[in-house]
């Protein structure tokens, strides 16, 4: 794990208070982040939701939609996030046998003065905690795990791509 340096933390004031960043100054750019997730459950869960017959209705539908409006939330639900002109918001999530269960993926976009690494994260841990209650019926012990920035484009900062 990367260490930050204390300069690093901009949501801190000189006297270690949090407060909002103000990038009033900052020119609108594109920002790009893209988030991942993985809920495992057990093998015939996820064969019950992938034949439909989940008694709460359309499962993966529902997860989708809830991540999608999830990200634009973010700022509601994260104290020192700021609110932002989201353009594009698309939520992917994939039965994965191997696992058993699915892989969810956000990515979030925008032109404004900072990014949406939060956004794309926010998407897919309530897309994975919304996939959870439609089926929790069917299995209790299903697990939320790996929820991860794997890139970010634009700003400041640069770009930025997880390890594999």
């Amino acid at each position: 794990m990367e260490k930050i340096s204390e300069a690093a933390l901009s949501h801190l004031d000189a006297q270690g208070q949090a407060h909002m960043v103000d990038v009033s100054a900052k020119a609108p750019t594109v920002r790009r982040a893209i988030a991942a997730a993985t809920l495992k459950m057990q093998p015939e869960t996820l064969a019950t939701i992938e034949a439909g017959n989940v008694p709460k209705g359309d499962v993966i539908g529902t997860a989708r939609l809830a991540g999608i409006m999830a990200a634009k939330q973010t700022a509601n639900l994260i104290p020192l996030c700021h609110p932002l002109p989201i353009q594009k918001v698309e939520v992917q999530i994939t039965a994965d046998p191997l696992l058993p269960g699915y892989y969810l993926e956000a990515e979030v976009k925008t032109k404004a003065e900072t990014g949406v690494e939060m956004e794309a994260l926010t998407a897919v841990s309530i897309a994975a905690l919304t996939l959870y209650d439609m089926a929790k019926a069917l299995e209790k012990s299903m697990q939320i795990e790996n929820i991860r920035l794997l890139s970010k484009t634009g700003g400041k900062s640069g770009d930025y791509q997880a390890d594999s």
